[in-house]
């Protein structure tokens, strides 16, 4: 090192007098400096890892796989690694800790230690950069990555969006669209039973109906391809891939792989459709005016685009046109994978069990019998009993989303007396609430009497938490359920469903809960 620095010297041929001793101590002070920095801030780190791992030892944890790594692959996104899951919870019933390498995780898997978490505030349990953060170039800060008073201005203005007045007029777009999807299965069914993956067509079915709820874009992306649709579908893609290889974890690594430029090529594609959309009807509604556009809109469906535009908060002020852009972003992304997965493993199960098929398709023909046009209507959807109950039953054996993560910005104390410190990350296991034989007697059953509306008082409230629980549960609940219940309603109506043996099912949590290699059933319309 000083050999080079005499060589640095002489090659700037300063005269060997004071100024150049002067140099040379000023450049061994810097460098001197630096390594004491970068010293003093591994030696806070150990000693924070230190007094962390201290606290968390309250938490029971599986055995690790490696001194260094600690449980680094264990409970991999397959079949097996849910396998895996499924007995720790058996053994540890209510919490487990992981480290993920010096990466703490506290999994929480009980009514009782869910509660606390997700009946916190969003400033106290924050979403996780850790698991969130590589949606953001796509999603920006919508409602999904958004926190503190943002998030909480945000939902104020969103949530009449969902209001059951606005749901009303969108049962006609969950008739229409999945008409169209039937329509394309009676073509390829016309000569008997056929094979179909469900998640292919569900998907584009709903796909197709929050085009028209959120754009009023008629895509016809059920019958052919849209870049704006394939750029959906590989962000969803991509932000997997990066999950699940620790090199991309790096932005800058990641910035420079193919994947990473194929992501922002993708989010320049869906980003520009969106600010395009917004931008044109901002632009209408300014030359219009909020007045004759309210009642251009009257006996019309409004979709979410209009309703972002008309909203303001209690000071009067609007969402930006970047932060409009961030919720329609995280609407559709959040709306049409998490419904598509549900509706694609409630047919599956139907299809395992043609007794309870056959008996939500009575309740159903009991509904629509009788009527010219075979659609339901919004006060329908609360007469069907048995159907709601095997759509919950598949929720909570199946549920769409398997895991949410919080971080917390404060110590949280669970009933039992444990604490989870500040600064530490929870993965609130959705999968393993629901379950967990603790909660659930013989988890692993499909038993649609479970959500009996007399057996309800039995349970936590956050015993069954598909759509999470608390200030940030999920805002698009009653819309989705509305949209499940038509689709399957209609689909049953027309058709039967069976399994097709010769392609078994293995279960792939990912952003959403998948099938490896699709999820295939056989489709056999219904002769009237």
């Amino acid at each position: 090192m000083l050999q080079f620095l005499d060589h640095f010297l002489d090659s700037l041929n300063p005269s060997h007098t004071t100024f150049r001793v002067y140099i040379f101590a000023a450049i061994i002070l810097i460098f001197s400096l630096i390594i004491f920095r970068t010293i003093l801030k591994m030696v806070k780190f150990i000693y924070a890892y230190i007094i962390n791992a201290r606290r968390l030892r309250c938490f029971p944890e599986p055995p690790r796989r490696s001194w260094l790594l600690g449980h680094m692959g264990l409970f991999m996104p397959t079949e097996e690694g849910l396998t895996e899951e499924n007995d720790a919870i058996s053994t540890f019933r209510k919490t487990f800790l992981t480290w993920l390498g010096p990466i703490s995780l506290v999994s929480l898997f009980h009514p009782d230690t869910v509660k606390p978490m997700v009946a916190a505030s969003a400033a106290i349990a924050q979403k996780d950069e850790l698991f969130y953060g590589f949606l953001r170039p796509w999603l920006g800060d919508g409602l999904l990555l958004s926190h503190g008073e943002k998030w909480g201005r945000h939902r104020r203005l969103l949530t009449p969006a969902f209001h059951f007045d606005i749901l009303k007029n969108y049962v006609k777009i969950f008739n229409q669209s999945t008409d169209i999807m039937l329509a394309k299965w009676r073509r390829l069914a016309v000569e008997g039973p056929v094979s179909l993956d469900m998640f292919e067509h569900v998907s584009l079915m709903t796909l197709d109906t929050l085009l028209k709820c959120t754009f009023s874009y008629d895509s016809d992306c059920q019958e052919k391809p849209s870049d704006y649709i394939t750029a959906i579908y590989e962000l969803s893609s991509l932000v997997v891939k990066r999950e699940h290889y620790l090199p991309h974890h790096v932005d800058f690594i990641y910035n420079l792989s193919s994947n990473g430029r194929k992501f922002r090529l993708a989010c320049k594609k869906v980003h520009k459709f969106t600010a395009g959309v917004v931008q044109q009807r901002k632009k209408a509604l300014q030359e219009t005016g909020a007045e004759e556009w309210i009642k251009s809109k009257q006996g019309k469906t409004k979709d979410f685009i209009d309703i972002l535009l008309l909203s303001k908060d209690e000071d009067g002020n609007q969402l930006s046109d970047e932060d409009m852009r961030a919720e329609v972003d995280t609407f559709m992304f959040e709306g049409h994978d998490t419904t598509a997965s549900g509706l694609s493993w409630i047919l599956y199960n139907l299809a395992r069990h043609p007794e309870y098929q056959e008996k939500c398709r009575k309740e159903i023909t009991e509904l629509l019998e009788g009527k010219d046009t075979k659609h339901l209507e919004w006060d329908e959807l609360s007469q069907l009993p048995f159907t709601t109950m095997c759509i919950k039953e598949s929720l909570r054996l199946y549920p769409p989303v398997t895991a949410i993560s919080r971080r917390c910005t404060e110590d949280i104390k669970l009933p039992d007396g444990k604490v989870i410190p500040k600064g530490n990350s929870c993965l609130i296991s959705i999968y393993g609430t629901h379950h967990n034989p603790e909660v659930w007697p013989n988890p692993q059953v499909y038993d649609p009497y479970r959500f009996d509306p007399e057996k309800l008082q039995e349970r936590s409230a956050h015993a069954f938490v598909p759509f999470s629980a608390g200030p940030r549960n999920c805002i698009g609940q009653n819309f989705a359920m509305a949209e499940m219940k038509i689709v399957l309603a209609l689909t049953l109506y027309n058709f039967h469903v069976r399994l097709d043996e010769t392609k078994p099912v293995r279960r792939k949590p990912e952003l959403i809960l998948r099938a490896e290699n699709g999820l295939w059933l056989q489709v056999e319309e219904l002769k009237s």
